[in-house]
């Protein structure tokens, strides 16, 4: 259930660096747009990372002989 928050947060914060990048270039170059794209950017990368850290299976040992 955790998995799936990070994904749709990753997805929301994605479409809202498009969004802030198109109003950047598109607009009178307001810095706000600039440093909002940042700031989302990294929390894209930042949220899709813990989904996948949370994809892997940490319960089963593999032993080295298998």
């Amino acid at each position: 259930m955790k998995d799936m928050l990070y994904a749709v947060l990753a997805l929301v914060s994605a479409v809202g660096a498009v969004f802030s990048w198109l109003q950047y270039t598109r607009s009178d170059a307001n810095t706000l747009y600039l440093v909002l794209f940042g700031v989302l950017v990294i929390a894209t990368i930042a949220l899709g990372a813990m989904f996948l850290s949370g994809r892997v299976n940490k319960k089963e040992d593999i032993h080295i002989t298998e």
